[in-house]
């Protein structure tokens, strides 16, 4: 009888090989490409690279290129915003150190994903601490927020990262393969979770097992049954055809979602006066545009869901909200007790 060609020990040392080249290999090309971008920069120009993992027709797309249209055409030529959507240059980690390091100028993505440099930035996305759309816009400003402003004079200082502002993307709901009415039905099931901590503490919280996959690998994962469930605004879980692999959404509302928006600072310390005003304006203004883009889409996205045969689970057909929050507050708390200050600030800005 041959012997195999190799055991499994050496069959996994290959494949993390393999995979770990494959990584290395990504990351050089992603790197030469963004040199190349910056070799082509006008000298008379500065030009700003706005990277972000959103889908095309999702609003974080439409809110990027409705920016990217506001200053381009209000600074004449004095800057060109180019934005790179769909994770062209990188999944959200390398967007976040692409920015750090000034490769990329800009991105926007969950508050979570800076934390890498300031932890306590998390904060921004722990779940049900928000009132309403309005109190979580103002609670996500570093302009309206003292203790986002606080945090932010860390962060430049610590990491060269600057949050500009924030806008609202929806409410996140959970999708399964099953229906979920409490906490009971997620015990044992695999739940994907945006790769940060506060979001595996939420899931916990929910009953479930969290488990981190990349936005750009979640069709698959779902697919697989890697994961059984994953959560989103309705936009997201439209516009990525969330609803090919699953069947309900649980109305949780857990997050109001607000992305924060970030600049490499020493590109904005080149920025003049003048025209660093008028991207902070652009934004504020497509974020009020974003509200009302999520408010008259959701009900359209409902009735579009429903007509391809997911069904809805909310408080009138069975679901314990109470059982959920209550949980998920629990499990956040008992995870993050330092952050009992923050969270009684947040609430208490009006």
């Amino acid at each position: 009888m041959r012997e195999p060609l190799c055991n499994k020990r050496q069959a996994f040392l290959i494949a993390n090989i393999f995979i770990g080249t494959k990584i290395l290999l990504r990351s050089i090309f992603l790197f030469v490409v963004i040199l190349l971008l910056s070799a082509c920069q006008d000298r008379d120009m500065i030009i700003i690279r706005y990277a972000h993992v959103g889908v095309k027709n999702e609003p974080q797309s439409r809110f990027a290129d409705e920016v990217a249209k506001i200053v381009n055409n209000k600074t004449e030529g004095r800057l060109e915003m180019r934005v790179y959507p769909n994770s062209q240059l990188g999944n959200i980690s390398e967007l976040v150190d692409g920015v750090k390091y000034g490769f990329i100028g800009m991105s926007h993505h969950d508050f979570s994903s800076l934390s890498k440099f300031h932890k306590d930035l998390s904060v921004f996305n722990a779940p049900y601490i928000f009132r309403d759309v309005d109190h979580a816009l103002l609670a996500t400003n570093p302009q309206t927020s003292p203790i986002l402003s606080g945090i932010n004079k860390q962060l430049i200082e610590n990491s060269g990262v600057r949050i500009l502002g924030s806008f609202y993307r929806g409410a996140r709901q959970l999708t399964t393969d099953f229906p979920v009415y409490s906490t009971n039905d997620l015990k044992g099931k695999k739940i994907r979770g945006v790769p940060f901590p506060i979001w595996m503490s939420m899931i916990r919280g929910m009953g479930a097992i969290p488990t981190p996959v990349e936005f750009s690998e979640l069709t698959t994962a779902l697919m697989t049954g890697l994961v059984v469930g994953q959560e989103n605004p309705l936009s997201n879980i439209y516009a990525s055809k969330i609803y090919e692999v699953q069947s309900h959404i649980c109305m949780t509302n857990h997050m109001h979602s607000c992305l924060c928006v970030f600049i490499h600072d020493k590109l904005w310390q080149k920025i003049t006066m003048k025209d660093r005003q008028i991207i902070l304006e652009a934004i504020s203004e497509v974020t009020l545009m974003a509200v009302q883009w999520i408010r008259e889409s959701d009900e359209q996205i409902k009735q579009e869901l429903a007509s391809k045969g997911l069904v809805f689970i909310d408080e009138n057909n069975g679901l314990d909200i109470r059982n959920i929050k209550s949980s998920v507050l629990k499990q956040i708390n008992s995870d993050f007790p330092e952050w009992t200050n923050y969270i009684d600030e947040i609430q208490k800005i009006q």
